[in-house]
């Protein structure tokens, strides 16, 4: 108890009357905002008059009382502060009041320099005041605003209001102006005091105070945006439409480009130096627009021009500039995918009728319009997705369709010609590339293999290729050959691959069983075959080749075959062997000439040499009944031999044509610099008939894979439309071929026959699955 007396006895001792503090308290504020200097002590003395003020037992009861007279009235209790907050808020508006009359008159610069003096000085010193009355803040301060009273604020921020309210009222257009105007000079190239401009702008932005809440929670933005970034806004779109207009009148595109990234970069800039950040995402669209959108159709003719010129520097900037603007980037995308497939166009067609008959030149053409394109697409528009979409737009529209393809009467001519010249890569030649340099080839051949339509036809021609480099031991290299293989599959699926994977089983199962067999020749008690034989047993369903017509084997390969015949089916019961002369060959060692020779024959070349073991000389017609070759192959097998002049005939030889009473005898003098000779060339006709029906199985196998994809989708639908059913089968083989509209009919037409499918009656564009 003792204690608390003490207490109320030293507070009833305190100064509680204003009056009493208010002159030296008054003195102390104005030695603030004189901007002089204070002591620590001084500022404790201060503080102690507020907090004395505030925690008076006198001024509590004489408050109590006014608080029970109001009650009624005002419905809330009145706490000690608030003659202290009127004389505070008196003083502030008194001092702005003179200020203002130092700066009113002021103008440019100059009212520049004032306001941003000013500011410093007076929210340095406000700050201040608002320490002092800290515990007024605290207590008073914010228990009205509890109450809702409005218009009550902590002391700092009553400062920003009575500076706005008194201050920046009179001088806001004078200042906003004089802004303005310093960054319009710094626009023009003049060097200007940064600092004025992000003095104001600090001040727009503390005064944002949010007057109709009894207590801000900080800057809202209204003031800076209203009073200044509106007015800044408006005046940048007016610069920088008058100078885009004057600059493109007298310079070309390029450089105004060049401009236009470096004025963006620019205002960029200036928000970091001394705008305010909010700034910063309307500024980039009021420049965006007006420097580059409104500029647009100038930009899309001017990109045509610096693709045709190979202008990339140009069309990177153009393409940063363009991708700043919504939905402006379209636009280029469609110029560059019409510019690349022209370009392609135009390039495979300058190749001329030579590109029909070469692979290479043709493959090599269309990769050299890939890459350059390519090149583009990465370095200037940044990879972005739908450029390189453009541009395996194009790719995908001129490797299927131009000058070669329409010349062939083809569309599949592509795919059958990257065939061939992966063949060229991948088959034994003196001109093979290195392996790391095969591999980047091979790479890039799988960029054109991306964009060919008729992926069956590649695959058809590719299969083929691969089974005589394999039959004839022709492959460059095995892991190259393996490669290709494990790239189709990975971009067509296993199915697309598993037919080529058998080749190379099939290869290493033949190597076993030719093992086998000359062990078992060597244990037999009969004779020797008294020759090297081996045989390449392949399986019927996974290689692309068709049973040769028959002819006469010479004795000598008769016996071999007949004997791994038997070999064979003692192996395995139930299969039969069908032999592919065509494919066959052998060495034939001669003793006729001057010198020893070594040729490597067909089996076709191999029939016809065995007979002038017997005699020197025979006519056309007795080859014929003694080989029983084939007509139409015969005389390109006599043309080759005739040619080589192993053989010479008693009357010339047309192209193709023979006549039957010829006599064609043994050359005895013939000569040739090498000792092994290769005589086995391909054949014109055999290799046009083969072309021939490797097309005929590639319509023949599209048919079905149509019926079987219609059959596919009819089961799980059970009823369907017709349109319906025609996209749904043109969306699910696109990744093989590209079907007619008519050949799906006529397969629909085929399963209805078939009574896989019926028509729904009196629905003539429907069709219903039979179970």
């Amino acid at each position: 108890m003792s204690l608390t007396g003490a207490s109320s006895s030293a507070r009833s001792s305190k100064s509680t009357n204003l009056e009493q503090i208010w002159d030296d308290l008054k003195e102390g504020i104005q030695q603030i905002y004189l901007k002089q200097n204070m002591p620590k002590k001084r500022y404790m003395q201060l503080y102690t008059h507020v907090y004395n003020y505030c925690t008076s037992v006198q001024n509590q009861t004489q408050n109590q009382r006014i608080s029970k007279r109001k009650s009624a009235n005002q419905g809330g209790a009145q706490f000690v502060g608030a003659e202290l907050y009127k004389r505070l808020k008196d003083f502030l508006k008194t001092y702005l009041t003179n200020l203002l009359r130092q700066g009113i008159d002021l103008m440019d610069e100059s009212v520049l320099t004032f306001y941003t003096q000013q500011w410093e000085g007076y929210k340095f010193s406000s700050k201040v005041l608002h320490g002092i009355c800290a515990y007024l803040n605290r207590h008073w301060v914010r228990r009205e605003c509890d109450e809702g009273h409005k218009n009550t604020y902590e002391i700092y921020n009553l400062a920003l209001v009575t500076w706005k309210d008194v201050l920046f009222k009179a001088l806001d257009i004078k200042v906003t102006n004089a802004v303005l105007e310093l960054i319009k000079r710094e626009r023009n190239g003049e060097t200007v005091n940064t600092s004025l401009i992000s003095g104001v702008i600090d001040s727009y932005v503390h005064l944002g105070i949010n007057e109709e809440e009894s207590r801000s929670n900080g800057p809202t933005l209204s003031v800076y945006r209203l009073h200044f970034e509106a007015n800044f806004l408006t005046d940048t779109e007016q610069y920088y439409t008058a100078e885009s207009n004057a600059f493109l009148a007298e310079n070309p595109v390029t450089e105004y480009m060049k401009r236009a990234e470096a004025r963006l970069k620019e205002e960029q800039r200036r928000v970091q130096v001394y705008l305010h950040e909010s700034t910063q995402i309307e500024l980039a669209k009021k420049c965006e627009q007006v420097l580059i959108e409104k500029h647009l159709d100038t930009f899309y003719t001017e990109f045509k021009n610096l693709l045709t010129d190979d202008k990339n520097e140009d069309l990177g900037r153009m393409y940063s500039l363009t991708a700043r603007v919504p939905d402006a980037l379209g636009t280029l995308k469609q110029l560059l995918e019409e510019h690349i497939y022209s370009q392609g166009l135009d390039t495979i067609e300058k190749c001329g009728e030579s590109a029909l008959n070469d692979p290479r030149l043709y493959v090599t053409t269309m990769l050299g319009v890939h890459g350059k394109y390519h090149g583009l697409v990465s370095s200037s528009f940044n990879n972005d997705s739908g450029f390189v979409a453009a541009l395996d737009k194009a790719c995908g529209r001129f490797v299927n369709a131009n000058a070669v393809t329409k010349q062939a009467s083809s569309s599949s001519k592509s795919p059958e010609l990257l065939a061939r010249y992966c063949d060229s890569l991948l088959k034994k030649s003196v001109k093979n590339p290195e392996e790391a340099e095969l591999e980047d080839i091979l790479n890039s051949v799988m960029v054109i293999f991306k964009y060919v339509e008729d992926k069956d036809v590649f695959q058809k021609f590719y299969s083929k290729m691969l089974a005589k480099r394999l039959v004839q031991q022709n492959s460059a290299s095995d892991d190259a050959e393996a490669t290709v293989i494990t790239k189709l599959r990975s971009m067509c699926g296993y199915e697309y691959t598993n037919k080529l994977q058998r080749m190379f089983l099939d290869v290493n199962v033949s190597k076993d069983l030719n093992e086998k067999f000359k062990s078992h020749i060597q244990r037999s008690e009969t004779d020797s075959l008294n020759l090297d034989f081996s045989v390449q047993v392949l399986a019927s369903n996974a290689w692309p080749f068709q049973q040769s017509a028959t002819f006469a084997l010479p004795t000598e390969l008769e016996k071999c075959l007949q004997r791994f015949t038997t070999f064979y089916s003692a192996q395995h019961s139930g299969r039969k062997l069908h032999w592919l002369y065509t494919l066959s060959k052998g060495e034939l060692v001669t003793n006729c000439f001057k010198n020893k020779y070594t040729l490597q024959a067909s089996t076709y070349q191999m029939s016809v040499l065995l007979m002038y073991n017997d005699q020197d000389s025979y006519t056309v017609e007795q080859i014929h009944e003694h080989t029983q070759i084939k007509m139409d192959l015969l005389p390109q097998v006599l043309a080759i031999l005739l040619k080589i002049r192993i053989l010479i005939s008693d009357k010339p030889m047309g192209d193709g044509q023979i006549d039957l009473n010829a006599n064609i005898r043994l050359y005895k003098d013939y000569k040739n610099k090498k000792l092994r000779v290769n005589i086995n060339v391909p054949m014109k006709t055999e290799q046009k008939q083969e072309q021939e029906q490797t097309h005929k199985f590639i319509e023949e196998d599209r048919k079905l894979l149509i019926q079987a994809c219609i059959v596919r989708i009819m089961k799980m639908r059970k009823v369907m439309k017709h349109q319906h059913l025609l996209t749904e089968v043109l969306t699910q083989l696109s990744s093989r071929f590209k079907p007619g509209i008519p050949v799906i009919k006529k397969c629909i037409d085929i399963l209805i026959e078939k009574e896989y499918l019926e028509r729904v009656e009196k629905e003539k564009d429907t069709y219903s699955y039979l179970a």
